[in-house]
């Protein structure tokens, strides 16, 4: 099957390919985006889950990415606050660590690097006087809070997808490109999607593949890459919830890394991460026995109590492909993002390579990706990202708690847990999940978690939802809730969807 020729042919359905693809799709180019799995389903949803600056980038005088990742997480929590929300941070201070006044210049550099101060500042604290120690050990009598945002990451994907189809790109989840070359004219690119073969005629084509940006180049492109890639891979484990105050900590480690301790979905503490080197495919990354004990062993440092590596409940870890700034340690290799493009003998027909990046920063990323490829669409409208909410982000005043009001007095029939959860998800379409829906029994089948067959159909009709799996960690996480026989409820759900349809 052929298409028409399009301006924008992006491989990879991550944060950034979909960031890209909503931008340019938004400044009037024909955009086509192809993910060889789900949409971010690989290192975009495997992440710490923060919209942050990157404090101990400073101890690398990494500014300008301190600084733009600060501007960035001011821009995205007004574009999405049904995902994202500030949370303040704990950094307790630790003997043999950091010192105090490195904290605190760290510290006042990050207040005053970027933003407009819509969150807090950072204070010193006392730990044994305030509500902050109130989980840590009794030897850590001193600390600093400062001020972070969390965000569902699988969900900012999705949000920058359905953004990117709304403006009239396409796209093409568990579609894998198998080739892509230079004619004289255009790319010629073939996506191989189950037994179907398409054929794209292209302008110009975005390699934002992450940790496969090398093995596009081999595999797909047959192009010697001209910059080299680390791998990094960074593990996180979910335990059941750790102390009731909404606080994250920040905990020093012996190796001089840090491991964060984060409030996840109610009922849960998230913990990592770890930075080892990555080899070997990263589709079958997947966290070892050791970084579980690591992890545990550097919160059962701080933490009161401690935790097991039994009593872990979901562990995940994502490979991302940094630049190779030559760094011998994988945490001093920068997190900041390179944007290569290279053209035929003539100047023609640009591909632009992705490499490194992170979440806070993926608006930025592809706003630079566009202006890079300027030169070759002169007709390309301004950038206009950084002015407009993502869908679902609408919310008046960016006032998640009285959006949420209003959406249960106006469904004063469902349980308000349940609109909680649709609101996180969803934002301002929720109401095109719910519909109208008076009651409980207007949802569905009720797999548990407060996961209903509505939702489950929205996610698979609205959002390229294609398996349980999609739907229980990535959609949503009612995997951390649901057991044995409720996920098998599922599966067969969304496979019997699928066979109603022939479209499996």
């Amino acid at each position: 099957m052929a298409q028409d020729t399009i301006d924008l042919l992006i491989i990879g359905g991550g944060i950034n390919g979909a960031g890209i693809a909503r931008d340019a799709a938004g400044r009037g180019l024909s955009v086509l985006l192809c993910e060889q799995g789900d949409l971010g389903g690989a290192t975009s949803s495997a992440s710490s889950k923060l919209i942050h600056g990157g404090l101990r980038y400073l101890e690398h005088y990494a500014f300008r990415l301190v600084a733009e990742a600060l501007a960035e997480r001011e821009i995205l929590l007004k574009s999405a606050p049904h995902l994202i929300s500030p949370l303040n941070f704990v950094l307790p201070r630790a003997k043999g660590m950091r010192p105090a006044w490195m904290l605190r210049l760290g510290l006042w550099l990050y207040d005053h690097l970027g933003g407009t101060g819509m969150l807090s500042a950072s204070r010193a604290v006392d730990l044994r006087q305030s509500e902050y120690g109130g989980a840590l050990k009794a030897e850590y009598k001193k600390g600093f809070v400062y001020s972070d945002c969390r965000v569902d990451d699988a969900r900012l994907v999705i949000a920058n997808v359905r953004g990117a189809v709304d403006l009239g790109a396409s796209i093409l989840p568990r579609a894998r490109c198998t080739s892509a070359k230079r004619n004289s004219k255009f790319w010629e690119a073939i996506i191989e999607r189950g037994s179907e073969s398409i054929e794209v005629k292209a302008r110009a084509v975005v390699n934002a593949s992450g940790p496969w940006v090398h093995s596009l180049f081999d595999d797909v492109i047959q192009q010697k890459a001209k910059h080299n890639v680390r791998l990094v891979k960074g593990s996180h484990i979910v335990v059941p919830r750790l102390y009731q105050r909404n606080l994250a900590y920040l905990l020093q480690n012996y190796d001089q890394r840090v491991v964060l301790a984060i409030p996840f979905q109610e009922k849960f503490t998230l913990i990592g991460t770890t930075d080892i080197p990555y080899q070997g495919d990263p589709a079958a990354v997947a966290a070892s026995d050791s970084e579980v004990e690591y992890l545990c062993e550097a919160v059962n440092r701080y933490i009161a109590g401690r935790i097991y590596p039994s009593e872990v409940v979901w562990r995940y870890s994502g490979v991302r492909a940094l630049y190779d700034d030559g760094q011998p340690n994988p945490s001093d290799v920068s997190r900041d993002y390179k944007l290569i493009v290279d053209t035929d003998d003539k100047g023609r027909l640009p591909l632009l390579s992705v490499y490194g990046g992170k979440i806070t920063t993926y608006r930025k990323l592809a706003e630079t990706a566009l202006k890079n490829l300027a030169p070759w669409f002169t007709s390309m409208k301004s950038p206009w990202t950084a002015q407009q909410p993502l869908p679902g982000g609408d919310i008046p005043n960016h006032d998640f708690e009285r959006f949420l009001i209003d959406l249960v007095n106006a469904y004063p029939k469902l349980p308000p847990v349940f609109l909680r959860g649709i609101a996180l998800r969803h934002g301002s379409i929720a109401r095109d999940v719910l519909q109208d829906a008076c009651d409980v029994s207007d949802l569905g089948e009720n797999f548990g978690a407060e996961l209903f067959g509505r939702e489950v159909d929205y996610f698979i009709e609205r959002e390229w939802a294609r398996t349980a799996e999609d739907i229980l960690w990535r959609r949503s996480k009612a995997g951390l809730l649901l057991g044995k026989e409720q996920k098998q409820a599922l599966g067969r759900y969304v496979f019997n969807k699928f066979a109603a349809t022939g479209q499996r």
